[in-house]
Protein backbone atom coordinates (compact mmCIF):
# COMPACT_ATOMS: atom_id res chain seq x y z
CA UNK A 1 0.00 0.00 0.00
CA UNK A 2 1.51 3.48 -0.71
CA UNK A 3 1.80 5.83 2.44
CA UNK A 4 -0.07 8.64 2.60
CA UNK A 5 1.33 11.45 1.45
CA UNK A 6 2.93 14.12 3.84
CA UNK A 7 0.99 17.36 4.75
CA UNK A 8 3.65 20.25 3.65
CA UNK A 9 2.34 21.90 6.45
CA UNK A 10 3.71 19.13 9.43
CA UNK A 11 6.65 18.72 7.44
CA UNK A 12 7.57 22.07 7.50
CA UNK A 13 6.70 21.89 11.48
CA UNK A 14 8.63 18.80 12.28
CA UNK A 15 11.87 20.30 10.41
CA UNK A 16 11.53 23.72 12.61
CA UNK A 17 11.26 21.88 14.86
CA UNK A 18 14.81 19.77 14.33
CA UNK A 19 16.28 23.10 14.33
CA UNK A 20 14.49 24.20 17.12
CA UNK A 21 15.68 21.46 19.73
CA UNK A 22 18.85 19.80 17.67
CA UNK A 23 21.81 19.51 20.28
CA UNK A 24 20.28 21.97 22.96
CA UNK A 25 17.67 20.26 25.28
CA UNK A 26 17.56 16.49 25.38
CA UNK A 27 21.00 15.33 25.95
CA UNK A 28 20.48 11.64 26.92
CA UNK A 29 24.18 12.31 28.37
CA UNK A 30 25.60 13.58 31.93
CA UNK A 31 26.27 17.06 32.46
CA UNK A 32 30.26 16.44 32.60
CA UNK A 33 30.50 15.12 29.28
CA UNK A 34 32.48 17.99 27.27
CA UNK A 35 30.25 18.82 24.64
CA UNK A 36 27.42 20.23 27.56
CA UNK A 37 29.56 22.10 29.11
CA UNK A 38 29.60 25.01 25.92
CA UNK A 39 25.56 24.70 25.20
CA UNK A 40 23.01 27.22 23.45
CA UNK A 41 25.51 28.08 20.23
CA UNK A 42 24.05 27.54 17.31
CA UNK A 43 21.37 30.31 16.40
CA UNK A 44 22.20 32.69 19.37
CA UNK A 45 21.04 36.64 18.88
CA UNK A 46 23.01 37.79 22.49
CA UNK A 47 22.09 41.34 24.05
CA UNK A 48 23.29 43.86 21.77
CA UNK A 49 25.21 45.55 25.02
CA UNK A 50 27.07 42.68 25.39
CA UNK A 51 28.01 41.76 21.55
CA UNK A 52 28.98 45.39 21.19
CA UNK A 53 31.57 45.31 24.84
CA UNK A 54 34.19 43.21 22.78
CA UNK A 55 32.21 39.95 22.38
CA UNK A 56 31.53 40.35 18.46
CA UNK A 57 31.34 36.59 18.07
CA UNK A 58 28.13 36.57 19.99
CA UNK A 59 25.89 38.48 17.35
CA UNK A 60 23.25 40.35 18.60
CA UNK A 61 21.56 40.60 15.21
CA UNK A 62 20.05 38.36 12.99
CA UNK A 63 19.37 39.05 9.26
CA UNK A 64 17.89 37.47 6.41
CA UNK A 65 17.11 38.86 3.06
CA UNK A 66 15.57 36.66 0.09
CA UNK A 67 13.78 37.94 -3.29
CA UNK A 68 10.03 36.88 -4.19
CA UNK A 69 8.07 37.32 -7.39
CA UNK A 70 4.48 38.25 -6.55
CA UNK A 71 1.51 38.05 -8.32
CA UNK A 72 -1.49 41.14 -7.92
CA UNK A 73 -2.60 41.09 -4.08
CA UNK A 74 -0.01 38.83 -2.74
CA UNK A 75 1.02 38.80 1.19
CA UNK A 76 3.39 36.95 3.01
CA UNK A 77 3.96 36.54 7.16
CA UNK A 78 7.06 35.72 9.02
CA UNK A 79 6.71 33.59 11.87
CA UNK A 80 10.11 33.70 14.55
CA UNK A 81 10.75 30.98 16.70
CA UNK A 82 13.45 30.76 19.49
CA UNK A 83 14.07 29.36 22.64
CA UNK A 84 14.20 31.02 25.97
CA UNK A 85 16.88 29.08 28.95
CA UNK A 86 15.11 28.25 31.96
CA UNK A 87 17.66 27.62 34.97
CA UNK A 88 16.20 24.57 36.58
CA UNK A 89 17.56 24.44 40.41
CA UNK A 90 16.15 21.29 42.81
CA UNK A 91 15.58 21.55 46.90
CA UNK A 92 15.02 18.92 49.09
CA UNK A 93 12.38 19.78 51.37
CA UNK A 94 12.32 18.05 55.10
CA UNK A 95 9.79 19.38 57.76
CA UNK A 96 8.98 22.01 55.43
CA UNK A 97 12.21 23.26 55.10
CA UNK A 98 13.81 23.70 51.84
CA UNK A 99 17.71 23.28 51.36
CA UNK A 100 19.16 23.80 47.72
CA UNK A 101 21.38 20.95 46.47
CA UNK A 102 23.16 19.71 42.94
CA UNK A 103 20.68 16.75 43.01
CA UNK A 104 18.26 15.02 44.93
CA UNK A 105 16.59 11.64 44.61
CA UNK A 106 13.46 10.52 45.47
CA UNK A 107 12.31 7.04 45.45
CA UNK A 108 13.99 6.03 42.27
CA UNK A 109 14.26 8.88 40.92
CA UNK A 110 17.02 11.29 40.72
CA UNK A 111 16.39 15.26 39.71
CA UNK A 112 19.67 17.52 38.81
CA UNK A 113 19.64 21.22 38.89
CA UNK A 114 20.66 22.11 35.02
CA UNK A 115 18.86 23.96 32.41
CA UNK A 116 15.99 23.64 30.13
CA UNK A 117 14.50 25.93 27.67
CA UNK A 118 10.93 26.69 26.65
CA UNK A 119 9.66 27.82 23.24
CA UNK A 120 8.72 31.48 22.20
CA UNK A 121 7.54 32.12 19.18
CA UNK A 122 7.07 35.73 17.67
CA UNK A 123 4.04 36.15 14.39
CA UNK A 124 4.33 39.09 12.26
CA UNK A 125 1.08 40.41 10.95
CA UNK A 126 0.37 39.80 7.03
CA UNK A 127 2.15 41.94 5.27
CA UNK A 128 0.88 42.84 1.27
CA UNK A 129 3.64 42.94 -1.35
CA UNK A 130 1.36 45.01 -3.88
CA UNK A 131 2.65 48.58 -3.24
CA UNK A 132 6.23 50.07 -4.89
CA UNK A 133 6.87 52.05 -1.65
CA UNK A 134 9.71 50.34 1.08
CA UNK A 135 7.45 49.08 3.88
CA UNK A 136 9.24 48.62 7.48
CA UNK A 137 7.17 46.65 10.28
CA UNK A 138 8.37 46.77 13.53
CA UNK A 139 6.81 44.38 16.05
CA UNK A 140 8.66 43.72 19.63
CA UNK A 141 10.25 40.60 21.56
CA UNK A 142 8.92 40.67 25.13
CA UNK A 143 8.71 37.76 27.33
CA UNK A 144 9.18 38.60 30.92
CA UNK A 145 11.02 37.29 33.60
CA UNK A 146 9.55 35.01 35.98
CA UNK A 147 9.69 31.87 38.30
CA UNK A 148 7.64 28.40 39.02
CA UNK A 149 7.74 25.67 41.54
CA UNK A 150 6.93 22.55 41.14
CA UNK A 151 6.07 20.14 43.63
CA UNK A 152 8.08 16.57 44.17
CA UNK A 153 6.39 14.14 46.40
CA UNK A 154 7.33 10.66 47.87
CA UNK A 155 5.52 7.39 48.22
CA UNK A 156 3.73 8.78 50.95
CA UNK A 157 2.36 11.76 49.20
CA UNK A 158 4.56 13.90 51.33
CA UNK A 159 6.53 17.35 49.43
CA UNK A 160 9.69 15.74 49.62
CA UNK A 161 11.69 17.68 46.93
CA UNK A 162 10.84 21.24 44.83
CA UNK A 163 11.80 21.57 40.98
CA UNK A 164 12.46 25.43 40.78
CA UNK A 165 12.50 27.51 37.47
CA UNK A 166 13.47 30.55 36.92
CA UNK A 167 13.90 33.02 33.90
CA UNK A 168 15.25 36.21 32.58
CA UNK A 169 13.50 38.43 30.87
CA UNK A 170 14.01 38.88 27.15
CA UNK A 171 13.80 41.61 25.20
CA UNK A 172 14.12 43.20 21.28
CA UNK A 173 12.39 43.70 17.45
CA UNK A 174 12.05 41.66 14.57
CA UNK A 175 11.90 44.27 12.09
CA UNK A 176 10.38 43.27 8.74
CA UNK A 177 11.50 45.34 5.16
CA UNK A 178 10.20 44.80 2.33
CA UNK A 179 12.06 46.84 -0.85
CA UNK A 180 10.65 46.72 -4.34
CA UNK A 181 13.18 45.92 -7.07
CA UNK A 182 11.85 45.28 -10.61
CA UNK A 183 7.78 45.23 -11.14
CA UNK A 184 6.54 42.01 -9.69
CA UNK A 185 10.65 41.22 -8.04
CA UNK A 186 10.98 42.46 -4.09
CA UNK A 187 13.42 41.64 -1.48
CA UNK A 188 12.21 40.93 2.07
CA UNK A 189 14.37 41.62 5.00
CA UNK A 190 13.54 40.06 8.38
CA UNK A 191 16.43 41.69 11.48
CA UNK A 192 15.89 39.64 15.00
CA UNK A 193 17.97 42.04 17.56
CA UNK A 194 18.11 41.35 21.07
CA UNK A 195 17.82 44.37 23.59
CA UNK A 196 18.01 42.61 26.92
CA UNK A 197 20.02 44.56 29.25
CA UNK A 198 23.43 43.42 30.15
CA UNK A 199 25.57 44.07 33.27
CA UNK A 200 28.30 42.96 32.91
CA UNK A 201 28.18 39.10 33.76
CA UNK A 202 29.82 36.44 32.44
CA UNK A 203 28.94 34.57 28.67
CA UNK A 204 26.73 31.85 31.02
CA UNK A 205 24.98 34.26 32.56
CA UNK A 206 24.05 36.38 29.76
CA UNK A 207 22.77 33.30 27.29
CA UNK A 208 19.68 33.42 30.09
CA UNK A 209 19.13 36.98 28.32
CA UNK A 210 19.79 35.40 24.48
CA UNK A 211 17.51 34.09 21.35
CA UNK A 212 18.42 30.65 21.55
CA UNK A 213 18.09 28.41 18.50
CA UNK A 214 16.76 31.54 16.84
CA UNK A 215 15.16 30.80 12.92
CA UNK A 216 12.14 32.22 10.98
CA UNK A 217 9.71 30.70 8.40
CA UNK A 218 8.55 33.38 5.65
CA UNK A 219 5.10 32.35 3.70
CA UNK A 220 4.31 33.97 0.53
CA UNK A 221 0.60 34.21 -0.82
CA UNK A 222 0.29 34.71 -4.51
CA UNK A 223 4.10 34.37 -4.95
CA UNK A 224 6.61 32.84 -5.53
CA UNK A 225 10.24 33.02 -2.90
CA UNK A 226 13.65 32.82 -4.65
CA UNK A 227 16.22 30.09 -4.36
CA UNK A 228 19.57 31.71 -3.18
CA UNK A 229 21.08 28.17 -3.18
CA UNK A 230 20.32 28.25 -7.09
CA UNK A 231 18.12 31.23 -8.58
CA UNK A 232 17.03 31.52 -11.85
CA UNK A 233 19.99 32.91 -14.23
CA UNK A 234 17.63 36.46 -14.64
CA UNK A 235 17.71 36.67 -10.80
CA UNK A 236 21.24 35.53 -10.00
CA UNK A 237 22.90 39.10 -9.91
CA UNK A 238 20.30 40.69 -7.40
CA UNK A 239 20.00 37.32 -5.40
CA UNK A 240 23.72 37.61 -5.17
CA UNK A 241 23.16 40.68 -3.41
CA UNK A 242 21.22 39.38 -0.63
CA UNK A 243 23.00 39.91 3.11
CA UNK A 244 22.54 37.30 5.60
CA UNK A 245 23.71 37.23 9.11
CA UNK A 246 23.88 34.77 11.12
CA UNK A 247 21.35 32.60 9.25
CA UNK A 248 20.36 30.48 5.86
CA UNK A 249 17.36 30.99 4.32
CA UNK A 250 16.29 27.80 2.31
CA UNK A 251 13.01 26.47 0.38
CA UNK A 252 11.19 23.71 2.71
CA UNK A 253 7.53 22.81 1.75
CA UNK A 254 5.92 22.27 -1.98
CA UNK A 255 8.40 22.25 -4.25
CA UNK A 256 5.71 23.10 -6.92
CA UNK A 257 4.75 26.37 -5.19
CA UNK A 258 7.69 27.64 -3.76
CA UNK A 259 5.99 29.64 -1.24
CA UNK A 260 8.19 29.17 1.83
CA UNK A 261 11.61 29.51 3.08
CA UNK A 262 12.73 28.18 6.48
CA UNK A 263 15.59 30.69 7.43
CA UNK A 264 18.38 28.57 9.44
CA UNK A 265 21.14 29.18 12.01
CA UNK A 266 22.76 26.17 10.20
CA UNK A 267 23.60 25.67 6.38
CA UNK A 268 21.09 23.28 4.46
CA UNK A 269 20.21 22.73 0.81
CA UNK A 270 16.43 23.68 -0.26
CA UNK A 271 13.99 21.29 0.65
CA UNK A 272 15.80 19.39 3.54
CA UNK A 273 13.35 16.31 4.96
CA UNK A 274 13.89 15.19 8.69
CA UNK A 275 15.87 11.69 8.49
CA UNK A 276 13.71 8.66 8.55
CA UNK A 277 15.99 7.41 11.12
CA UNK A 278 14.88 10.59 13.20
CA UNK A 279 11.47 8.70 14.55
CA UNK A 280 11.11 10.45 18.02
CA UNK A 281 11.14 13.82 19.26
CA UNK A 282 15.09 13.29 20.21
CA UNK A 283 17.25 15.45 17.94
CA UNK A 284 20.66 14.54 19.50
CA UNK A 285 22.06 13.68 16.43
CA UNK A 286 24.47 16.75 15.20
CA UNK A 287 27.58 14.30 15.64
CA UNK A 288 26.85 11.51 13.68
CA UNK A 289 24.05 10.65 11.74
CA UNK A 290 22.04 14.01 10.84
CA UNK A 291 18.40 15.09 11.99
CA UNK A 292 18.01 16.73 8.27
CA UNK A 293 19.12 15.37 5.18
CA UNK A 294 19.09 17.52 1.73
CA UNK A 295 16.30 17.38 -0.55
CA UNK A 296 15.96 17.41 -3.83
CA UNK A 297 17.39 19.83 -6.16
CA UNK A 298 14.43 22.18 -7.51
Amino acid sequence: MTPPEQNPTDSIAAIARALLYEGYVLWPYRRSVAKNQRRWTLGGVFPRAYSEAGHADDAWLMRTECLVQAEAGATFDVTVRLLHVVDRAVARVVDGVATFADSITIGDETFLAWEEAVEREVIVPTIYLGTDEPLHVRVPVEFPGGESNEQLRDADDTVAGLLVRRWKGIAGFVDVYRIRLLPGVYKLCVDITNTSPWNGEPRQQVLRRTFVSTHSVLHVVRGELVSLVDPPRALSALSAQCENIGTWPVLVGNAARRDTVLSSPIILSDYPEVATESSTDFFDRAEGDEPLVAGPSP
